[in-house]
C-alpha cells in the first residue's frame, strides 16, 4: 500500500537531506536548544564534537548563513584526503583552502591582480613541495607497523610474567593500537619534507597577511575543516599544529568537526607539545545528545521531525499520530539519541507499517534495529585503521557477551578503571562514538560497592532481535523516575570480567556478533 500524499512528501524530504552535503539539497535549519549557533559563527578558533549524525555537518553548513557580510567560510572534507600520509596529507589540505579562496576571489575581494598573483603563488609553492619524491614512505610505513606489532607481542609477554593471574595477557585482542612515540617516529621519518613545510610557513602568513591587506569587504574567513576524524590518527596532530599556526595571529579561524574520542587535536612529542589544546587554542562545541539525558534528547528529536514536516506540509498532530505507545521512545532508543539514526530507523519503519494500521510500536522498531547495529558496524569497519578495527568489534563481544550473561542491558563501570586502564577507557570511549554502547549516567555510587561509576546501557540492536530473551532480559526504563536508583544496583564490569569474556571470542567475531548466541 502506498503511502498517503503528505507522508509520502515527508518522506522524500527526510530522505533527500539525511545526509548534508556541499551543493545538497537545501537542508533543514540546524535546530538549536541552546547558544551553539551564535557561538560557532564568532570569530574564534573551535573543535565541534559528536557521534557520526549528530549534526555536525549541518551545523558548519546552517551556520553559513548566520555570518556577517564581512565573514567568509571554506569548507574542506577530510573524507577526501582519508587514506593519504603526512605530510603531503597537510599539503593537500592547505592546497584547498587556497584553491576555494582562489574560486571565490572575485566574488568576495573583487578583481585585483595581486590577490591573484598572492593565491598562485601560494599553491605555486605548495605544488613543489609536494612534487618532492619521499622515497622512504613505503618502507617506512611497513618497518613501523612491523615494530609496532612486535612491541605490542613483547608488551603482551612482560605483562604476562609480572602478572600472576594474567588478566593483560588475556586483554590482548581488546588493546587498541597504541600511539606512544608514534607521534614523534612518524614526525622524523618525513622530517626533510616537514622541515621545508615548516619553513614556508612564515612566507604563507606573510601572503595570506597581505591578501587581507587589499580586501576591501572580507575581514575573516573561517576554515571548516569537517571530519577530521577520517585522517590517520597518526597525523591528526601534526595537521592540527600547522593549522593552529597558520591561523594565529591572522584574521583566520579554524572550526573543526569530529569525533571526540577517534580524534589526536593534541601530543606531546618529547615534551614538545602539537596540535591544538582544548580551551587554550580553541573552544569545544559539543553537539551530542545523549541518552544521559534522555527527555531533553527526546525532545530535540521531536522538533526535527516537527521540522520536517513543516517543509512537507505535515501538522504536529500528523506527526505525533504515527506513532502508538512506546514507538517514538523506542525509535529514540534504537538511534541512540542521534538525529541521523532515528531518521534513517523511522524512514524504515514507516514503510513496514504503512501495510497494518499506520502507526508505529515498539516492536515495530525493535524488528528492525538489527540493521542499524549492523551499519554501525560496518560504519567503525570503514572509518577505523585495520589494526584497530578487531579490537573494537571483539570488545563489543566482550561486552555483549556480560551484558547476556547478567540478563541485563546496562552495567556499570568504575570511575577507578577508566583511570587507571588506558585500553579499557580507550575501547568504551570508541565504542561511545560509534552508538554500540551509550553511556546513561554518571558519578553514580554502586548499592554495594564503594567508589563512583559510571553507568551505560549497549545499543538496543545488540539484542533486540533476539528471540530467546523474550521475557530474561530486564531493560531499565530510562524515562521513569527511579531509573538512576535502579542502575546502582546493575552489574559491575571489571578487569577480570573483560579478561574472562575475551578468552570466548571466536575467529570471525563480526559473524558471531550479527547472530543470536545461546542465551545462560
Amino acid at each position: 500500500m502506498p503511502l498517503p500524499e503528505n507522508l509520502a512528501n515527508l518522506r522524500r524530504t527526510i530522505l533527500e537531506t539525511l545526509r548534508v552535503q556541499r551543493e545538497g539539497p537545501e537542508t533543514i535549519p540546524y535546530i538549536d536548544v541552546g547558544h551553539t549557533l551564535t557561538d560557532i559563527a564568532a570569530r574564534q578558533n573551535h573543535a565541534v564534537f559528536g557521534r557520526r549524525g549528530c549534526g555536525k555537518t549541518l551545523l558548519l553548513h546552517h551556520s553559513a548563513k548566520e555570518l556577517p557580510r564581512d565573514v567568509r567560510r571554506v569548507y574542506i572534507n577530510c573524507e577526501d584526503f582519508k587514506t593519504h600520509s603526512f605530510p603531503n596529507v597537510l599539503i593537500e589540505i592547505l592546497d584547498a583552502v587556497f584553491k576555494e579562496l582562489d574560486h571565490k576571489q572575485i566574488a568576495w575581494f573583487g578583481r585585483k591582480k595581486r590577490l591573484k598573483q598572492l593565491i598562485a603563488e601560494m599553491r605555486g609553492e605548495l605544488h613543489g613541495l609536494h612534487a618532492q619524491e619521499d622515497e622512504r614512505e613505503q618502507s617506512v610505513r611497513e618497518t613501523f607497523e612491523t615494530e609496532t606489532s612486535r612491541s605490542s607481542k613483547a608488551e603482551a609477554a612482560g605483562t604476562l610474567k609480572a602478572q600472576a593471574a594474567g588478566f593483560n595477557a588475556s586483554l590482548g585482542r581488546l588493546r587498541l593500537f597504541k600511539q606512544r612515540d608514534a607521534v614523534e617516529r612518524e614526525y622524523k621519518q618525513h622530517d626533510s619534507k616537514a622541515k621545508q613545510l615548516n619553513a614556508l610557513l612564515s612566507p604563507l602568513k606573510d601572503k595570506i597577511r597581505e591578501f587581507f591587506t587589499l580586501s576591501n569587504e572580507v575581514q575573516a574567513v573561517f576554515v571548516e575543516i569537517d571530519d577530521f576524524y577520517h585522517l590517520r590518527r597518526v597525523d591528526q596532530p601534526h595537521v592540527m599544529d600547522y593549522v593552529h599556526r597558520l591561523c594565529k595571529d591572522l584574521p583566520l579561524y579554524f572550526k573543526v568537526a569530529t569525533l571526540r574520542h577517534a580524534s589526536v587535536l593534541y601530543a606531546d612529542r618529547q615534551g614538545q607539545p602539537t596540535g591544538a589544546q582544548a580551551r587554550h587554542d580553541y573552544q569545544p562545541i559539543d553537539v551530542d545528545f545523549t541518552l544521559e539525558n534522555i527527555a531533553k534528547t527526546e525532545r530535540q528529536f521531536h522538533e526535527i521531525l516537527y521540522e520536517f514536516g513543516r517543509l512537507s506540509g505535515v501538522s504536529h498532530d500528523e506527526i505525533d499520530g504515527l506513532f502508538k505507545g512506546d514507538g517514538f521512545r523506542r525509535l529514540v532508543l534504537a538511534g541512540g539519541g542521534v538525529p541521523r539514526d532515528c531518521l534513517s530507523l523511522f524512514l524504515e519503519v514507516l514503510d513496514s507499517v504503512s501495510t497494518r494500521d499506520g502507526r508505529i510500536g515498539k516492536d515495530d522498531v525493535r524488528f528492525l534495529s538489527l540493521e542499524t547495529f549492523e551499519r554501525r558496524i560496518e560504519e567503525l569497519k570503514s572509518d577505523c585503521e585495520a589494526r584497530e578495527q578487531d579490537a573494537l568489534l571483539a570488545g563489543i563481544y566482550v561486552i555483549r557477551n556480560f551484558c547476556m550473561e547478567k540478563k541485563q542491558s546496562a552495567f556499570l563501570v568504575s570511575e577507578q578503571l577508566l583511570r587507571d586502564n588506558g585500553d579499557i577507557r580507550e575501547l568504551l570511549y570508541r565504542l561511545l562514538d560509534y552508538r554500540i554502547i551509550h553511556q546513561v549516567a554518571s558519578a553514580l555510587t554502586h548499592k554495594h560497592r564503594s567508589g563512583t561509576y559510571r553507568a551505560f546501557v549497549i545499543d538496543v540492536g545488540c539484542y533486540a532481535f533476539m528471540r530467546k530473551l523474550k521475557g530474561r532480559f530486564t531493560e531499565i526504563d530510562l524515562w521513569e523516575r527511579t531509573a538512576r536508583e535502579k542502575l546502582r544496583s546493575v552489574p559491575v564490569i571489571g578487569i577480570q570480567d573483560f579478561a574472562e569474556q575475551a578468552e570466548a571470542i571466536p575467529e570471525d567475531v563480526e559473524m558471531a556478533l550479527k547472530t543470536e548466541p545461546e542465551v545462560p
